[in-house]
């Protein structure tokens, strides 16, 4: 296969809180994430508690400068990363910023471009400030928008010149489903309103805009993006009614892009909120910020598809599936449960661009799986994950496919190119990793660094821009 641009940007994509550990080193702050031992959908505790292995992650912190060699042997080149906001601001709403963690971020992004490895940064990837969510309920409270705007400033200022691509808020949509750990919303879940909801949205859509507006002015020359959770809704059966189900799940998900990508909310939004009792608060000045400051680019993130149908409770559920739905009996799930949908990939792609008309993004893309260390001829370990080569293919032969129907793919950053703590889950053994990281959900281990077969083959996945590829799916 050969329809992969030239300048098609190949990589891998973490998050800080996932990799870096030293939560507290060099004046850092806690994040929402150092209060969720088990996971983005699991309850929050008051302080860091020491079972959760995101406190210690896999110590990027202190051994980026290895792993990022070991990126670079693989030929990236693009690498997704995030800022933690609270290694810049330690509490969010701080006058001035922590500049040993302003420090930390100029070393990682030298070492990238060292190498010819482009950052590609996201802002806020479920790293709020812990103290934001306790003092201001998170993203309900409108100051957040400016304290969002200062932060913003402080490292588009600070790294211009060194990063071309910045992403506002990961996986925007899913404060639908995890409140506190996408929007520090401390308000149960079950309590919250739908008002509240959907104002803390407004309040990140604002916050997204005006810091688009801001990337720009600072420098012209980069590029901002919205970074949506891609989920494909399919119809159950032919019935109209089960293909309606489908239609307005995917809505709930596209109001995100819509708002992004169009400038402004969408008319099929309004029955809901009418529905929900639902009125935005807009403030002098949103609508025009939304509408003029949209994005230059969508990614997403793409693991599974979902299945609709107006009876649910006729059905298997998927128990997998993180954000719900029902299970596809024509497709296979991994080790937790996800539906595995290649073909779906290119449906999504095919359907972003269709509606947008703007360079798309594929910024996670993996299969968490259980991977086991074997010896090598040399003395060194391995992992022999054929099924995760597998996996990337069929993924990789779909962009390919939707390159060719037309889409206007930019690139390709496999998820969890290293080994890291799970965000659904807070383990350490759901491995998405090229590169295999020694320690177990108890904690233990040397923390060495091992490649795993997937590391040569997408190695040579990258030296032949996708030539390589396999296509034996149908």
């Amino acid at each position: 296969m050969g329809t992969f641009p030239k300048d098609f940007l190949w990589g891998g994509a973490v998050a800080a809180n996932q990799v870096e550990g030293a939560f507290e080193a060099d004046g850092k702050g806690w994040s929402v994430q150092d209060v969720l031992p088990n996971g983005g959908l699991g309850e929050w505790t008051d302080s860091p508690t020491s079972d959760n292995l995101k406190l210690e992650a896999i110590d990027f912190y202190h051994r980026y400068k290895e792993d990022i060699a070991l990126f670079a042997e693989m030929g990236f080149k693009v690498f997704r990363t995030s800022i933690a906001w609270s290694r810049i601001f330690p509490n969010g709403d701080d006058d001035q910023p922590n500049e040993a963690g302003l420090q930390f971020y100029d070393d990682l992004f030298d070492e990238l471009l060292k190498y010819g490895i482009e950052p590609l940064v996201t802002l806020s990837h479920y790293e709020t400030p812990l103290h934001l969510a306790k003092a201001y309920n998170g993203w309900t409270d409108r100051r957040l928008v400016g304290f969002f705007e200062r932060f913003a400033q402080t490292v588009m200022e600070r790294y211009k010149g060194k990063v071309k691509y910045w992403l506002t808020f990961n996986e925007v949509n899913s404060i639908l489903h995890m409140p506190f750990t996408s929007g520090g919303i401390m308000t149960e879940k079950e309590q919250l309103s739908p008002q509240d909801l959907y104002q803390a949205i407004h309040h990140e859509l604002v916050a997204s805009a005006s810091v688009t507006k801001l990337a720009h002015e600072i420098n012209p020359d980069v590029k901002v993006g919205c970074m949506i959770l891609a989920m494909p809704a399919y119809p159950m059966t032919s019935d109209p009614r089960d293909v309606l189900a489908a239609r307005e799940f995917e809505n709930l998900n596209l109001l995100f892009s819509d708002i992004h990508v169009r400038g402004k909310y969408p008319s099929y939004i309004n029955s809901y909120f009418r529905e929900n009792g639902i009125e935005i608060v807009f403030e002098d000045g949103d609508k025009e910020l939304l509408a003029q400051h949209t994005v230059d680019f969508l990614s997403f993130s793409y693991y599974m598809s979902v299945t609709q149908a107006r009876n649910p409770e006729a059905y298997t559920s998927g128990q997998g599936n993180i954000l719900g739905g029902l299970a596809n009996p024509h497709l296979e799930s991994s080790e937790w449960g996800w539906q595995i949908d290649p073909i779906g990939l290119r449906l999504v792609l095919n359907q972003y661009y269709d509606r947008y008309q703007i360079p798309l993004f594929i910024v996670e893309n993996g299969l968490g799986a259980k991977d086991q260390l074997v010896p090598t001829a040399d003395g060194s370990w391995t992992v022999e994950d054929d099924y995760r080569i597998d996996y990337m293919n069929q993924h990789l032969v779909q962009v390919a496919k939707a390159i060719e129907d037309g889409v206007e793919v930019m690139g390709y950053t496999s998820w969890g190119c290293i080994d890291c703590v799970s965000m659904s889950t807070a383990q350490l053994s759901k491995r998405y990793g090229l590169i295999y990281v020694d320690r177990d959900d108890d904690g233990k281990g040397s923390l060495a660094r091992y490649k795993k077969r997937s590391f040569d083959w997408y190695r040579q996945v990258i030296q032949t821009n996708g030539r390589c590829l396999k296509d034996d799916f149908s």
